[in-house]
């Protein structure tokens, strides 16, 4: 079963690997983070200062979910949880580790990097594990690969994933999350840059959700009226009418609905690359949603929903964009 602190990491998506010379950098490194977006903190025992900074996060900070990492041996793992530590990682699949935090009841994604690592997991219990290092070992190539023999389990890579190659990852399904240093760099942390790591935050979390308008909605009296809009609109941008049973289409530029429907003047169709981390998203900000419009794929994941809200007269319609 995933606990609470752990599906609160996997909607985020996102898990910065932390590495700190100085632990007086943790507090404001974690407000950073927490300010754009992505409250989550691997902080790795790579340096001297790593138990401290994970200390002054758990203590100071405490909207941000903060693990440890490169833990490599029980005593290390024992001084986390004691210093505030929700998770830990290991990079590779450390039995004593696993079976401390097992017993232990303390959350723990393990490293693994090869099927034998994963076949020791799955006979553990675990349905998430690290795919470490990640890039090194075949990437999404490999992770596609491991889909078929090991349905039942998903990874969080880690290990020259970057910006550039993050959403290979993000669609991939049997990913629960990725882990990377790219969204608080070293150079802006030994900066003390905290505005521009926020910033590198929220353009990272917003990239992952590709957040597009797809379409305005009109809503109009009738379906006369509403025929007459789409012909124009249809006219004047070279797009190509279609009807449907409630609405008539220009194109996909808008949707002119045939009776008075959601929103004062209509609704704004926007979609987004994850439809599960946006709503999770949105609900981390407490936006409510018109529970009368979830519509759901077959695996019950949410493929529509309209917030409750009205902006500018115009309801918000939000939508899984097509992969």
């Amino acid at each position: 079963m995933t606990s609470k602190n752990m599906q609160d990491i996997f909607d985020i998506g996102l898990v910065p690997l932390i590495s700190l010379n100085d632990a007086n950098d943790a507090v404001p490194l974690a407000r950073a983070l927490v300010k754009g977006g992505i409250p989550v903190a691997e902080v790795t025992f790579r340096t001297a200062a790593g138990l401290d900074s994970i200390k002054k996060m758990a203590a100071e900070v405490p909207d941000i979910i903060v693990g440890a990492g490169t833990v490599h041996d029980v005593e290390h793992a024992k001084q986390a949880v004691a210093a505030g530590a929700k998770f830990i990682v290991t990079p590779g699949f450390n039995l004593p580790v696993v079976k401390w935090c097992l017993d232990n009841n303390i959350d723990i994604i393990p490293g693994t990097a090869s099927p034998a690592d994963i076949e020791a997991a799955l006979s553990l219990g675990f349905n998430v594990c690290k795919f470490f290092p990640a890039e090194a070992y075949g990437g999404v190539k490999t992770l596609k690969a491991l889909s078929g023999p090991f349905a039942g389990i998903k990874f969080m890579p880690t290990g020259g994933v970057n910006e550039e190659n993050m959403l290979e990852y993000l669609t991939l399904p049997n990913v629960a999350a990725i882990g990377g240093s790219f969204m608080a760099p070293s150079s802006l942390i030994k900066e003390k840059a905290w505005d521009k790591i926020a910033q590198t935050c929220q353009h990272i979390f917003g990239k992952m959700l590709g957040f597009e308008l797809a379409h305005v909605g009109i809503n109009c009296e009738n379906a006369a009226q509403a025929n007459s809009v789409t012909s124009r609109l249809s006219e004047l941008f070279l797009k190509e009418k279609i009807e449907y049973e409630g609405a008539y289409f220009a194109g996909t530029i808008a949707e002119v609905v045939k009776s008075p429907f959601l929103g004062k003047n209509g609704h704004i169709c926007i979609d987004t690359n994850d439809m599960v981390r946006a709503v999770a998203y949105f609900k981390r900000q407490g936006v409510k949603f018109n529970d009368d419009t979830w519509i759901k794929d077959e695996t019950g994941k949410p493929k529509v929903v309209y917030l409750a809200e009205e902006i500018g007269g115009f309801c918000v319609h939000l939508r899984q964009k097509a992969k």
